[in-house]
């Protein structure tokens, strides 16, 4: 089982509201079969246009894991191409104000926790993450608190997805695994199965 209680590591700062699921991997990449090779294009154009100045292309950035963004992150079309290219590039939890509903839906599926603060303590982390790119952040979705070096801040989540993640029901193939043997024997059982 896949149980997301406690992400630890390093901070990425990216600010803005209403970006959208386009301008995270833009929808040239959404004819790809798989989703390999989409972390290396997540941001494309905006990174084109920064030229080397956005977050996901500078050094200080290219080991984090958390993603701090502001408000209604992830808006626009319901492209799952979005929170898959942020796993691929790296990210296991984002900490932001607010989330589009079918964005923070795809996360949950791929079990990448989407916890909310105020704009205040946004603001805050991300200030700390630009001062000191190294400091260790830490998301505890068990007592609902980020801790980033001395600042810490409590968290929401909505609980069903909260319990998902902590207990695993979010890894759908995981339960399955997980109760192989019973598959087994009602497989067994099933006479659509055993027909000569």
């Amino acid at each position: 089982m896949s149980q997301k209680t406690i992400i630890t590591g390093t901070g990425i700062p990216l600010t803005g509201n209403d970006i959208d699921t386009d301008r995270i991997i833009p929808a040239r990449f959404l004819r790809n079969i798989t989703f390999d090779g989409l972390g290396e294009q997540v941001f494309a154009d905006d990174r084109t246009a920064l030229k080397g100045k956005h977050s996901f292309d500078l050094p200080q950035y290219q080991n984090a894991n958390i993603l701090v963004v502001n408000a209604n992150f992830g808006c626009g079309s319901s492209r799952e191409h979005a929170p898959q290219s942020l796993s691929r590039w790296g990210i296991s939890a984002i900490i932001g104000e607010s989330f589009a509903e079918i964005f923070l839906g795809n996360c949950l599926t791929m079990g990448i926790p989407c916890v909310t603060t105020s704009s205040g303590n946004i603001k805050s982390i991300q200030n700390l993450l630009e001062v000191n790119p190294s400091i260790v952040m830490t998301l505890d979705l068990e007592t609902m608190k980020v801790q980033c070096g001395h600042y810490s801040s409590t968290v929401k989540m909505d609980s069903g997805a909260r319990n998902m993640l902590t207990t695993g029901k979010w890894d759908t193939c995981g339960l399955l695994t997980q109760n192989n043997e019973q598959i087994k024997a009602t497989a067994l059982k099933l006479p659509y199965l055993a027909w000569n």
